[in-house]
């Protein structure tokens, strides 16, 4: 009996160190959770700039709600994430800020996109934000879009090299 006793206390021993160990491991990556961010927003730059959107940057809107003389910002980008919106935009205190985005554009930057509408027209502000102030404002939201955008473009070249290679094979297994 005293060996069970002595190797259950040994697991129960074991499972202390492995939680302790969890939480240190949980405290490491919650302390660069910024860094991570950057490398993964890194990461995806060849996604944003296939798969990305031209964004509305001004509009002027009709009664009906349409959205006519559009201009678009000429990057690329994908959204990230929302979050309440500021109050007001930092370029103009007189415009209120309607709706607030994490973005990041086909150059790897991340920015808060703020739109602002007075009743008649739709206009936008790209407001630069480093990494950690992302994390701060929008939270691991964010990093979980990122992982998503990364696993579904690596997930899509995988197909695309196997059919490739499917292709291939077919062509100089059976040849003419």
């Amino acid at each position: 009996m005293d060996e069970i006793e002595t190797g259950f206390a040994k697991i129960l021993e074991r499972i202390d160190e492995l939680k302790k160990t969890g939480e240190t491991l949980a405290d490491t990556v919650r302390k660069n959770d910024a860094k991570l961010l950057a490398r993964m927003a890194d990461s995806a730059v060849p996604f944003v700039k296939t798969a990305g959107l031209n964004l509305l940057k001004k509009g002027k809107q009709d009664t009906k709600g349409e959205i006519y003389d559009p201009q678009y910002y000429p990057q690329k980008m994908i959204i990230l994430g929302k979050a309440e919106t500021a109050g007001f935009r930092p370029d103009n205190p007189q415009m209120q800020i309607t709706d607030q985005f994490c973005v990041l554009t086909e150059d790897g930057d991340l920015f808060e996109l703020m739109y602002s509408f007075d009743g008649f027209l739709t206009d936008s502000y790209l407001n630069p934000l480093d990494a950690k102030r992302a994390m701060d404002e929008y939270g691991y939201d964010i990093i979980y879009m990122l992982y998503q955008v990364l696993h579904d473009y690596l997930k899509g070249e995988e197909a695309l090299v196997q059919a490739l290679d499917t292709v291939i094979g077919y062509i100089f297994t059976r040849s003419p």
